[in-house]
């Protein structure tokens, strides 16, 4: 896992990608496509790329209207502005009508880092995983931001693809092939254990791995899953690992209110018999970003290695 990327690296160079490879493809961006890195398609084909200014809401209306023609359109932009700032378009204009619109926001979370609170988005999981008709999905690395970029294209209707800033290790091998295995609905077991379920999405996945492995020196078995489809959620993995450990805590750098978490608790509370611990949620507790470097971050929400190693230890007495 040395090599560093950061899941918006993806963005445009997949872009030109499917450009390359036939797909009638489109990006509209909100004056962002350099740091979203859109701008890659524009260089390919300027007529492909079209930056509206800051005009968030018609970025969604322009993407629209190209979709009711027939094109693959992906809106870029920060996510605390590519979703937030236009909920109401997304919602009666894309969703309402299942447009071919593909979400496509960087910048999510806390990792966003020094620019603080007002642009560390961490509410977008919950405004978008409400919505009838829209699927979402959240890469952990680089390699399955690509496969999420493609799958996005390949499947009609509204997506939700959240991508960051911050350079992360690579989890998965970007060799021939390397799309098998993302699907819709369909999360992915990063590392088995039999003590306890660790469910991750985005950066918090190999923040899991390394807290397993921190917990493998204490003689605890942590399983890790990769939830890469937060909408549809892959229920039967999730159901399989927490009757096999029966014991569950998930991670995301998301607020703790309407994620990931809120996701795994609705499942699980279908199934009143399937774990022998109440469920742990790891998330940002009801509050704000502040501005920070990633590792202070992390630490300061308590979503780092160390937190969720000591979050399992905290579940039961009988690990420590």
């Amino acid at each position: 896992m040395a090599t560093k990327k950061a899941t918006r690296a993806a963005y445009g160079e997949t872009l030109v990608e499917l450009l390359e490879e036939g797909v009638d493809v489109y990006a509209v961006d909100a004056d962002l496509s350099g740091s979203t890195t859109s701008a890659k398609l524009a260089e390919a084909d300027s007529s492909r790329h079209l930056n509206v200014g800051i005009a968030e809401q018609n970025m969604i209306g322009v993407a629209a209207g190209l979709s009711l023609t027939g094109k693959v359109v992906f809106t870029g932009s920060f996510a605390v502005f590519g979703t937030g700032r236009v909920y109401d378009q997304i919602r009666n204009t894309v969703c309402y009508a299942k447009l071919n619109v593909k979400i496509a926001p960087t910048h999510a979370g806390i990792s966003v880092g020094p620019d603080g609170g007002s642009h560390q988005m961490v509410e977008d999981l919950a405004l978008m995983r409400v919505l009838p008709n829209m699927r979402i999905v959240v890469p952990a690395d680089y390699v399955s931001a690509k496969a999420a970029i493609r799958l996005a294209a390949h499947t009609p209707g509204p997506f939700y693809i959240r991508m960051g800033r911050a350079a992360v290790p690579q989890l998965y091998d970007d060799g021939a092939g390397f799309e098998k295995g993302f699907e819709l609905g369909k999360a992915r077991v990063v590392r088995t254990g039999a003590d306890v379920t660790i469910v991750a999405c985005g950066v918090e996945v190999h923040l899991a791995l390394t807290a397993a492995e921190q917990l493998a020196s204490q003689g605890v078995q942590a399983e890790v899953i990769d939830a890469f489809s937060l909408k549809p959620l892959d229920d039967e993995t999730i159901l399989k690992s927490a009757r096999k450990t029966g014991c569950v805590l998930t991670a995301e750098e998301h607020s703790i209110i309407g994620g990931l978490g809120s996701a795994v608790a609705e499942l699980l509370a279908q199934y009143p018999n399937v774990l022998n611990k109440p469920l742990k949620r790891l998330g940002v507790q009801d509050r704000f970003g502040t501005s920070g470097e990633f590792d202070e971050l992390f630490k300061e929400y308590s979503l780092d290695a160390q937190a969720i190693s000591q979050a399992v230890c905290d579940m039961d007495g009988s690990f420590l």
